[in-house]
């Protein structure tokens, strides 16, 4: 049967989970959640990212909790030590993403269910990579996670530029897991790569295309020069779950084919 009363530190295991039809078991979620919106709505909200209300999980005495990335290592340990069991994922990579769906079905006993949605996002990647290669041409695209200090894009997030049909102007650091790993000292890298596309996904803000604009020396960028600047939502990409496959990876592919088909001069 698996375990019966799930919290959810992060939106990712809950929107697997509701995927699945396991819903019932959740009896409560990160307070970022905003995939599935039915989840706001029905599971009560007792962490944030890096803090969580220790207390009010205990109350909902829960046989399992499930968290993500080692920025939850001490919430894992408080729960720990006060006798729940306890999942970190860590995983960083698209193929990680998959196999943590396939390993949460597992675990709550519907791992043929996870399987075969794995298997469909896994299709939906294919799909989009075989358009992505029939495209014309390929943009140089320059992801931000984050503006002050300026931070690239996780692995996770390179791979599905990738598939999408375009080619990460930073790769080397977006093998990186730890962000403060992918920070970069200026703009003038980005100056230097002359991305194509640049793309915005500030975490808990709105992506401001004007401001970065407007930073020094990037007038020279094509993608500015252009006005390729777009935001995706970062409830889209920036989980690695089940979002990222799909309606991230779907925005990021439709910037990609306009960018390919707009005659250039």
């Amino acid at each position: 049967m698996g375990p019966r009363r799930i919290v959810c530190l992060t939106e990712e295991p809950t929107e697997v989970l509701y995927a699945l039809g396991e819903q019932d078991r959740i009896v409560g979620i990160s307070g970022f959640t905003v995939r599935p919106p039915q989840a706001r709505r029905e599971k009560p909200k007792v962490s944030a990212f890096t803090s969580a209300k220790i207390d009010a999980i205990l109350a909902l005495e829960p046989d399992f909790v499930v968290g993500f990335s080692d920025i939850q290592a001490e919430i894992a340990a408080t729960l720990v030590r006060r006798g729940v069991e306890v999942w970190i994922a860590n995983h960083r990579s698209v193929e990680g993403i998959v196999d943590y769906i396939r390993r949460l079905g597992a675990l709550v006993g519907a791992a043929a269910r996870a399987d075969a949605y794995a298997d469909e996002l896994e299709a939906g990647l294919e799909r989009i990579a075989r358009e992505a290669s029939r495209l014309p041409r390929r943009p140089r695209v320059y992801f931000e996670e984050w503006d002050e200090p300026i931070i690239t894009g996780i692995r996770w997030v390179s791979e599905l530029v990738r598939i999408a049909g375009g080619d990460d102007v930073f790769p080397e650091l977006s093998a990186e897991p730890l962000a403060k790993a992918r920070i970069l000292a200026s703009g003038d890298p980005v100056v230097e790569r002359a991305p194509d596309i640049i793309l915005g996904s500030w975490c808990g803000k709105k992506f401001q295309p004007q401001k970065v604009a407007a930073r020094p020396g990037w007038d020279a960028i094509p993608a500015v020069r252009d006005g390729e600047l777009h935001e995706i939502r970062s409830p889209l990409i920036l989980q690695p779950g089940p979002a990222a496959l799909t309606d991230g990876v779907g925005a990021i592919a439709a910037i990609i084919r306009r960018w390919a088909r707009t005659p250039r001069g």
